[in-house]
């Protein structure tokens, strides 16, 4: 049984698709399993990926009509056995040589936890514009709102214990857009959560991805703001004042 399985969710992604493959493929990690989720791609993604997954035993995949990326990662988690999840977008990739580094790291570990690193930002031109360093992850901390302190911005950047669903329950497939920024909030106030001033993941923030298309449609921050209001109002009554209290100051300040 493997240790790790990387989840990865791909509508129509035959442009980057391959390169993800080939990215996990690279690790050389003998304790992964990489399981695609396809939603009945039409441009060529499922004939790439049953190639892969007839020449790598460590592939599996599954290609039918879903309810969105929430559901079909949902998918891919009821798949699995293995301890420790992570989740690639088809279009991001890992930095070399991490997963046996996620591994052992995990061994040291109190489940259910989550494991957080740093995320390099990329553009159109191919050059890294961020590094996101998202190091105060108390949900006091992550209620502050990104301009204040820095959200996880993907989760190619973050690995935790399969058993923290079983707290949390699953990804909310309803949520189409902020679901990482759910399943996030959600997280941190059940998991151990450890921080790595380390990079392990790459976004890419390009043009005609989703997350690209709802930020230039002025929707990805009103969204954002909703996620956190929901969740704000079920904290405490003293979370709360913690959090009326520093959003003040940093208006202030």
């Amino acid at each position: 049984m493997s240790q790790i399985s990387i989840i990865t969710p791909v509508l129509n992604g035959i442009r980057f698709i391959e390169f993800c493959v080939k990215n996990v493929i690279s690790q050389q990690c003998p304790d992964c399993e990489h399981i695609i989720l396809d939603g009945g791609s039409t441009d060529g993604t499922v004939d790439l990926v049953r190639s892969y997954a007839e020449k790598y035993s460590h592939i599996s995949w599954l290609s039918e009509k879903d309810r969105g990326q929430a559901d079909a990662m949902n998918k891919g988690i009821a798949m699995t056995n293995s301890s420790i999840l992570g989740v690639l977008n088809a279009d991001d990739f890992y930095q070399p040589d991490i997963l046996d580094r996620i591994v052992a790291r995990f061994k040291t570990l109190k489940e259910p936890a989550l494991l957080v690193g740093n995320c390099n930002v990329w553009d159109d031109h191919e050059k890294i514009v961020e590094i996101n360093k998202p190091s105060k992850l108390k949900i006091v901390d992550l209620m502050m709102g990104w301009t204040i302190n820095p959200y996880p911005t993907n989760p190619s950047q973050y690995f935790y214990h399969k058993s923290l669903h079983d707290k949390i329950g699953m990804y909310d497939s309803e949520e189409h857009y902020s679901l990482d920024i759910d399943f996030l909030t959600r997280a941190v106030q059940q998991a151990n959560v450890t921080y790595v001033d380390e990079v392990w993941g790459n976004y890419r923030k390009i043009r005609g991805t989703k997350t690209m298309m709802d930020l230039e449609s002025g929707q990805c921050v009103p969204r954002f703001k909703a996620v956190l209001e929901k969740y704000r109002k079920q904290l405490s009554l003293p979370s709360r004042v913690e959090i009326a209290f520093k959003r003040t100051y940093h208006k202030l300040f």
